[in-house]
């Protein structure tokens, strides 16, 4: 089943959970979720450690500056883990990184070349469990960014970041609700969003303020 076959079966579903989601999925329209999947798993991890707790146009500006430092930027190649390693502090500091960011950044490219970050054809054969056990390991990577490398790298279709604040601020105005809910919560109500819930998750990053 090619990506517009299976989200049209998942926006389906998602309209069918219940009144408020029919409605949240009229008002939106048809999902236009994409994925990099041309991306290594280092490459995406590197990327989402560059938006880990900043707006998408901070995370935009850095990665820009990033790529740019290593002369890559015309031939629209990333920077190696080799690079990356080989990178002094002060001029990732320049490109917008804060020192622990620095860290997590010299530790992926580390476990890049030591296999600990998959290359994409073995991340494929691993299940979402499995990826995100073995990638959280690594110093300064947290589910949350495994996650968003399944999601958009791997274009793996039920994740559910649960600790996303965007996606539970989505669902407690989806729902009206005062106070949006704990993970454990979301991450039990979003059952019936699967196996769709990464689709789930686009929507309600889409929820109107």
């Amino acid at each position: 089943m090619n990506i517009t076959a299976k989200l049209l079966q998942a926006t389906d579903h998602l309209a069918n959970v219940d009144a408020d989601w029919a409605r949240l999925i009229a008002t939106v329209g048809a999902c236009t979720f994409e994925t990099k999947p041309e991306r290594e798993p280092y490459e995406a991890l590197v990327r989402a450690v560059a938006y880990q707790q900043l707006h998408t146009k901070a995370g935009d500006a850095i990665l820009a500056r990033f790529i740019q430092h290593f002369d890559t930027n015309s031939a629209g190649n990333f920077p190696t883990p080799q690079q990356l390693i080989a990178a002094e502090y002060d001029s990732l500091r320049a490109c917008g990184f804060s020192g622990r960011k620095i860290e997590t950044l010299k530790g992926i490219a580390e476990g890049a070349l030591s296999g600990l970050v998959p290359s994409r054809e073995v991340a494929d054969t691993l299940d979402n469990e499995a990826l995100i056990e073995r990638l959280v390991t690594l110093k300064g990577i947290g589910q949350w960014t495994v996650e968003m490398m399944l999601m958009f790298t791997l274009a793996r279709m039920d994740i559910l970041p649960a600790d996303d604040f965007g996606i539970v601020e989505g669902y407690r105005r989806l729902k009206k609700l005062e106070a949006a809910p704990k993970r454990k919560e979301i991450a039990e109500i979003g059952k019936a969003w699967a196996p769709y819930r990464t689709v789930a998750s686009w929507y309600l990053w889409r929820v109107p303020k």
